[in-house]
């Protein structure tokens, strides 16, 4: 068993609690790796430092140790080499980032002697044929007009099925993951994350009476932003992969056919985190 250190050095001010999972793990006989990027700090005894693909390749686990946005960046390369992922959550929320500091030593310790499960969660595939443009998300694909000073009109399809029009700042479609991300704050529901579904949540709809709609993650959805807008648009893959769209050209999702593994300690730990730190903000 092996383990990779994939800190984000913002969060972990001088890498305090990376240096802490370290000396857990290396306590433990477990081989911890980190990239090579890491190499000239202190305080990493024990630590090997790899190029990052080949410590990705190299490990069988890997720890993010950051917030939700860690793991999502990390995330796309767990899944491209086949390794679960568990994140050590110092951001606000943690929704995918399941372990919080002060849980760090008996979570790890559980890491080590192979006391967790396997939960999969599922992506989103999206393309733009104008553009040649693709992208994988583990949260939500959101569309928006490039300005955002005014609304947008898109009409949507559904396996080639018409199935409306409208007029909004944006549209989200999420993952159930990412149901409780922006799509949640847009008014969407919380999809139970082992649901193999996927939500389009309008952002801003200039109509009181639209509601999100949930649709199998084997369906392709098509969203054209309208010719007759007066600005292009920009479809965006988990707030990083981006790509601009003309008016009239369109957004093809669907569900990716691909699943991240997270390193879960507890059955219920959605539902947790639900009630924790979504309910009780």
């Amino acid at each position: 068993m092996s383990v990779l250190l994939i800190p984000n050095p913002t969060k972990d001010t001088g890498l305090a609690v990376t240096r802490q999972a370290a000396a857990l793990l290396v306590g433990r006989g477990i081989p911890v790796l980190m990239p090579q990027a890491f190499a000239a700090a202190d305080g990493l005894d024990g630590v090997r430092f790899l190029p990052e693909e080949q410590a990705y390749r190299a490990a069988e686990q890997v720890v993010t140790i950051g917030g939700d946005g860690t793991l999502l960046r990390a995330g796309l390369d767990c899944l491209a080499h086949g390794k679960p992922v568990l994140g050590v959550n110092l951001g606000r929320t943690g929704f995918l980032a399941t372990c919080e500091v002060g849980e760090l030593a008996t979570k790890l310790n559980r890491l080590a002697a192979g006391d967790f499960t396997l939960v999969e969660r599922g992506l989103l595939h999206a393309r733009v044929p104008a553009h040649d443009w693709a992208a994988d998300a583990i949260n939500d694909i959101v569309l928006f007009g490039n300005t955002r000073l005014h609304p947008m009109d898109y009409k949507v399809y559904c396996d080639g099925a018409f199935v409306g029009g409208y007029r909004s700042d944006g549209m989200i479609l999420a993952t159930p993951t990412g149901s409780t991300a922006y799509s949640f704050s847009a008014g969407g529901p919380i999809l139970d994350a082992a649901a193999d579904v996927m939500v389009l949540t309008p952002v801003c709809a200039h109509n009181a009476h639209v509601a999100p709609l949930v649709f199998a993650a084997s369906r392709k959805l098509e969203i054209i932003a309208d010719a007759e807008n007066r600005d292009g648009s920009f479809a965006c893959a988990d707030s990083r992969n981006q790509c601009g769209l003309l008016p009239g050209e369109s957004l093809l999702v669907t569900g990716g056919g691909q699943h991240l593994q997270l390193i879960t300690f507890d059955d219920a730990e959605q539902f947790h985190a639900i009630e924790n730190k979504l309910m009780r903000r």
